[in-house]
């Protein structure tokens, strides 16, 4: 009987202690565990194929990197969720990556993600997997369409207003976002301009989508429903070992350039920064790379502007027909350190991805017109940096480096969640905390406060 009793007991004690196993615990000695997905559940709408894998369609012979004479087939962009082709068969992290194409990787990004939610009531927040940038190309390519750009998202419009309505409806929209694969001026224009403007819809002045959050490449001043995004490069790690042997070659690489232009050489119609920086490389060349990359070229063939990047200590990032380049995020990767000529470039842009407040750690900035009016040398300046600040900005650049790439989708990614977020972890997390508020001052009845932009300059 006191053996049974032993038994008994044994058992007992070895059932509690395999308990949470068996049965995953929520609570932990009478508390409530924390809920991971609290604030955080995403519910992705399911669209008609018209609004993103239809479109797909325009990748015979309408996609950036198709212009170029050296691409590679146009609809070999689409290779790995919209991260391009490798650059070359052993490559596992570098691609040609057609910038346009960051719609549909992101959304195979959003999938992979946890706390997904199938019921829209139990969501946070609503993404919405429509493929913008490429919607708007037939208004772009045909002639015909052209003075009806101003109907660029109209039909998905109406399918959210008419397709479950309660899922709009509920929050009116503030809940939602998507993003946009290019600068929002090109999606802008006001819907009663005549003659209509080329290149250009008006896609963010419907007043449907006036509560919605767009993450684009590059936001305007003043909007509060948009944000900016970092431009995707050609580098895609797919795990944490390839990332961080990356950033070691980076931090190893010998710099024996003072700085680098990488970007289109033609000479401008008119002066501007860029003719100023061109004039000061054409007659120092042992100081100065210069790397043209105009139709594309640099983005087909990442090799043309890495490598020099790599032995370059700063690399020049004029504003062009708009203020953000591409280029700078490959410095960024690079370990090359930045110099701006405009905080529209990057300070006032990408606030969660970049700390704005600490720009000074990592970069350098120099006003174009103190080059353009004051007679200011951008050589002479950034000689007279001491090497070991230089040093010191290179450091904290790498160490900033996984917050502006795109991992690549795949079975390491959580291993580097961990060790660091990248470019598409911190924009939905930023999108989340921003739905947050103003659901909150919807809930509250603060109209004043749905349309703040305090947390635009806040590191996440």
């Amino acid at each position: 009987m006191a053996g049974d009793l032993l038994i008994t007991r044994a058992n007992l004690l070895l059932l509690l202690l395999l308990l949470p196993v068996i049965l995953p615990s929520t609570a932990v000695h009478g508390v409530p565990l924390p809920d991971p997905c609290a604030g955080r559940r995403i519910h992705v709408r399911r669209l008609p194929a018209r609004f993103n894998t239809d479109l797909l369609r325009h990748c015979d012979g309408a996609f950036p990197l198709a212009d170029h004479p050296l691409a590679t087939p146009a609809c070999a962009s689409l290779a790995n969720h919209g991260l391009g082709p490798r650059t070359h068969n052993r490559s596992r992290s570098w691609y040609r990556t057609d910038a346009r194409l960051l719609e549909p990787f992101f959304h195979r990004r959003l999938l992979d993600r946890d706390c997904l939610t199938d019921d829209p009531a139990r969501a946070d927040a609503v993404f919405l997997p429509y493929y913008a940038s490429l919607d708007a190309l037939p208004f772009l390519l045909d002639p015909a369409m052209l003075n009806f750009s101003a109907a660029h998202g109209v039909a998905l419009a109406q399918f959210l207003a008419t397709d479950r309505p309660r899922v709009l409806a509920r929050r009116h929209g503030h809940d939602h976002f998507l993003v946009l694969a290019g600068p929002a001026w090109d999606y802008a224009q006001p819907a009663d301009t005549d003659p209509r403007l080329w290149g250009t819809t008006s896609l963010l002045r419907r007043p449907e989508f006036d509560n919605f959050t767009f993450l684009t490449l590059e936001s305007r001043a003043w909007p509060w429903q948009e944000h900016a995004v970092p431009h995707p490069t050609s580098f895609h790690p797919s795990s944490l070992p390839r990332l961080r042997a990356w950033i070691a070659r980076a931090r190893r690489s010998r710099r024996t350039a003072l700085m680098l232009y990488a970007g289109t050489v033609s000479r401008p119609s008119r002066p501007n920064i860029r003719s100023f920086i061109l004039a000061e490389c054409a007659n120092r060349t042992d100081t100065c790379t210069v790397v043209d990359c105009h139709g594309g070229s640099c983005a087909l063939d990442p090799v043309r502007s890495m490598r020099p990047m790599l032995k370059a200590k700063f690399c020049l990032e004029p504003p062009g027909d708009t203020p953000t380049r591409r280029s700078t995020f490959d410095a960024v990767v690079a370990g090359c350190v930045p110099v701006f000529f405009e905080d529209a470039s990057a300070r006032t842009q990408y606030g969660w991805h970049l700390p704005p407040e600490r720009y000074e750690e990592f970069s350098v900035t120099i006003p174009k017109d103190a080059v353009m009016l004051g007679g200011v040398q951008i050589m002479e300046t950034l000689a007279a940096v001491p090497e070991e600040e230089v040093a010191r900005m290179r450091e904290r650049l790498l160490e900033l480096a996984p917050r502006v790439m795109y991992r690549r989708h795949g079975s390491a990614a959580e291993r580097m969640r961990e060790a660091s977020m990248d470019a598409v972890d911190i924009a939905v997390e930023g999108a989340l905390r921003r739905i947050r508020g103003r659901v909150r001052a919807l809930e509250d009845d603060q109209p004043e406060a749905m349309y703040a932009m305090d947390d635009d300059n806040q590191e996440i």
